[in-house]
């Protein structure tokens, strides 16, 4: 008896426990929830320490972290705006699933994939916090705290031969840290060509999934597991200095073209020119310049009474793109009084040239380049000139580099871009940026002036304003690095009206031009000597060929 009673005993006890688990498992899935009563509301004075430490985790950041920002006003912009989001985040969601569904189709006798509902709720996401970041790059750099516990319906229907099983996401709740980053900044709306996002740390998803109506995240064990992989799933991809970086603009046609080389134009001589003056000659001079540039021409000698001119003179010129720019040559004949009459023009494409070597050309002068006209085939002589294209050696002046914990550049020099080369011709680019904190005592309407080598270069003036925001760049074709020079850079304030003592000084700077040759860039801000808080965001580039 008593081996029989142990026997019933260990078969009970195994039966037992698998159907109370069972039963369990089928009310806690399939119960109705209870009617849940409205909260008590107390204010935070009347509440006791137990209960302040429970709320502190719902407590946003701007009001914890003093370096973030309330954006109450762009919560109520994505509130507004989030029944178009949903649409238009549903649509991506869409295009990027089809391929991948359409990859299981077929396989494992699966017939079809497809959303059967698919929108994320009336609920918006919830930026708790935003901090920005300054930097010297041409950027918007920012850190929102995003929460986000909706009520999304998404539902993907998976038919297997004669089966028809639903999987439901429901209850999600995301809370993540990223870091955006939209660089570069361009005149062109929405003025920025790229998002750059990067998570700072390992975002919390928590989300409910049901099957064939039953909640599969209640199974012990599986709720984790899952949310842990998602974890690091995420992570290996966008966790910090991961990104995802998100085209919005083609760059090739919003950004403002660099210079990337040297045109070296020999004018050797011209053959056979026009006859323009009442004595049978002409006073032919050549001048030179790239399409696609504002700068003013170059400029050879003036020839006296010659038709077969000698010059042997030499000009560089700045290359920004040498597969569309075109070099025009227009010779003209001078004159005392007046304008001086056009003896014949002519243009080289650049992409005929190879870098680093010299072409000789022989060009027949035209009136114009318009085919049609019937004077274009009149012999006008021709000119001679020999092109060499030197590109500038490579350098890393990428948009972005090496950041701190705290977004701001190391160093205001890039020492990526060191250039090995400290010796031959190049090019000296100043991008005066901006100015914070000039103020005059008479008026506020700031230039900025560089002054190097006894050659002065002005800004725009920007009326009204100590915080002036010029992005003018300025250029130097220097025979020889300016290894032990320094360029003045000096903030005015001119006088708008008819009056005496027009012109005031809000401050200058003088920076020495070593460290420019040595690294290639340095971007970062000066004080402005004579100015009493204004400082000045200079941009520095030495190219060198």
């Amino acid at each position: 008896m008593g081996l029989l009673s142990t026997f019933l005993g260990i078969l009970g006890f195994g039966i037992g426990i698998p159907i109370g688990l069972f039963i369990g498992f089928y009310f806690f899935v399939y119960s109705e929830p209870k009617h849940v009563e409205d909260p008590v509301i107390r204010p935070l004075c009347e509440l006791d320490t137990i209960s302040l430490q429970d709320l502190l985790p719902e407590i946003p950041l701007w009001m914890k972290n003093p370096d973030y920002d309330r954006v109450d006003w762009l919560n109520k912009f994505i509130l507004h705006m989030w029944p178009y989001l949903d649409k238009a985040i549903c649509g991506m969601i869409r295009s990027i699933a089809q391929p991948i569904f359409a990859e299981y189709v077929g396989k494992f006798q699966i017939e079809s994939i497809d959303f059967e509902n698919l929108n994320l709720g009336t609920l918006p996401p919830i930026i708790q916090g935003l901090k920005t970041y300054e930097t010297n790059e041409n950027e918007l750099f920012m850190e929102p705290a995003i929460k986000w516990a909706g009520n999304p319906n998404i539902i993907v229907v998976l038919r297997m031969s004669s089966l028809r099983i639903t999987v439901q996401l429901v209850d999600l709740q995301i809370f993540a840290a990223p870091r955006i980053i939209l660089k570069p900044l361009v005149p062109t709306f929405p003025c920025f060509t790229n998002i750059v996002v990067s998570l700072m740390e390992k975002p919390h998803i928590d989300f409910g999934m049901k099957v064939l109506g039953g909640d599969i995240m209640s199974i012990p064990g599986l709720y984790r597991f899952v949310q842990e992989t998602i974890k690091k799933q995420v992570a290996s991809l966008y966790l910090w200095p991961q990104s995802l970086e998100i085209t919005i603009l083609d760059a090739s046609t919003v950004v403002i073209k660099k210079p990337v080389g040297i045109l070296h134009v020999k004018v050797v001589r011209a053959i056979k020119l026009l006859k323009m003056d009442l004595l049978g000659s002409s006073d032919p001079y050549v001048k030179l310049s790239l399409s696609g540039e504002r700068l003013p021409a170059k400029k050879t000698t003036v020839k006296k009474k010659n038709l077969n001119p000698v010059w042997n003179e030499n000009f560089k010129l700045i290359v920004k793109d040498p597969q569309s720019q075109v070099l025009n040559i227009i010779i003209y004949d001078w004159d005392k009084v007046g304008g001086h009459d056009k003896l014949g023009m002519q243009q080289v494409p650049l992409k005929l040239l190879m870098a680093h070597e010299t072409k000789e050309f022989t060009l027949d002068l035209v009136k114009n380049t318009d085919i049609s006209d019937s004077q274009t085939n009149k012999h006008r002589g021709q000119v001679v000139v020999e092109l060499t294209y030197d590109p500038f050696k490579e350098d890393s002046d990428g948009f972005s580099g090496p950041l701190d914990g705290y977004g701001r550049k190391e160093s205001g020099i890039d020492g990526g871009s060191s250039h090995e080369s400290s010796s031959g011709a190049g090019l000296l680019l100043v991008t005066v940026q901006g100015a914070e904190d000039v103020e005059g005592e008479r008026h506020n309407n700031p230039y900025a002036l560089v002054l190097f080598r006894g050659e002065k270069k002005k800004s725009k003036i920007m009326r009204r304003t100590r915080d002036p925001l010029w992005n003018e760049e300025f250029q130097f074709m220097l025979e020889e690095p300016p290894v032990s020079q320094k360029i003045h850079i000096e903030v005015l304030s001119k006088r708008t009206g008819i009056g005496l003592r027009s012109k005031e000084s809000l401050g200058h700077v003088d920076i020495n031009l070593g460290d420019v040759v040595h690294n290639g860039r340095i971007n970062q801000k000066y004080h402005l000597i004579d100015s009493k808080n204004g400082m000045i965001h200079v941009e520095l580039r030495w190219k060198t060929i």
